[in-house]
């Protein structure tokens, strides 16, 4: 389906990704330039001629097994990786919540990460720091601000590093598993938090296994299969299709 471009926030065609598996890696500099064009690897398809659009406001899920291709797709879309064919477009600031570390320095205190992501973010410095407060109380981290991430606790990690995300006035937000590891009464918050971006016509991409926050958070579903797109469709459907060939899959085994 062909979107009008003003009601595009993610467009994906074609895309290939492909890595380079080692097998051997040589134990020191003398040994890779005697071995030089002899190190053997092999090329791994993380994903397979992907293609499709997300709206503006859209919120969708990526489901699938592991090494389906979701988190590959997630750091493409997140412009860490560049795809090998093909080619994605995403429109507007986009924040990333990828991984638990959140990208932070572990040395220097929870505050002056927060004005160390601004310009990461595209906001200014002295922007960053009118919103530092609302991060914070939002993060609900208190005098630990001030204290080094390397003393955090990994809830106290993705609390902040979400709370960084959200409030960076995003268009597509882009989150990988992590708010499985708030605890019950900050995971309410965070979908709250989510509920009110999407009202604001944030595009938001959730990967997750947890088919409750899928559930919850997504309206449409993208499931992915051994780096091939297999369902695009309505989340309770194509959720039901994934657990029955998951659950086939098992008999199976």
């Amino acid at each position: 389906m062909t979107l009008p471009a003003a009601d595009t926030a993610i467009e994906v065609r074609d895309v290939v990704k492909r890595y380079r598996l080692y097998h051997y890696r040589p134990a020191s500099l003398k040994r890779a330039v005697i071995e030089r064009g002899r190190t053997r690897y092999e090329l791994v398809e993380a994903l397979k001629g992907l293609t499709f659009t997300v709206r503006k406001g859209e919120s969708v899920a990526v489901i699938g097994s592991n090494a389906s291709g979701k988190s590959s797709l997630l750091a493409l879309l997140a412009r860490v990786y560049r795809p090998t064919s093909g080619t994605i477009t995403v429109t507007g600031r986009v924040a990333t919540m990828l991984e638990l570390s959140g990208g932070f320095h572990p040395d220097v205190t929870g505050l002056e990460n927060i004005q160390f992501m601004g310009p990461l973010l595209g906001i200014g410095r002295r922007e960053m720091e009118r919103r530092a407060q609302t991060i914070t109380d939002f993060a609900e981290l208190g005098e630990y601000i001030d204290a080094p991430v390397r003393t955090y606790s990994s809830g106290m990690i993705m609390r902040l590093g979400f709370s960084i995300a959200v409030h960076a006035d995003p268009d597509v937000l882009l989150i990988d598993e992590v708010l499985a590891v708030g605890d019950e009464s900050f995971q309410h918050k965070c979908y709250a938090k989510l509920e009110e971006l999407l009202r604001a016509r944030t595009t938001i991409v959730f990967v997750s296994h947890d088919m409750a926050a899928v559930r919850r958070i997504c309206r449409r579903t993208l499931w992915l299969d051994q780096g091939v797109l297999a369902a695009d469709g309505g989340t309770e459907e194509v959720v039901e299709e994934y657990l029955r060939a998951v659950e086939s899959r098992g008999r199976l085994a």
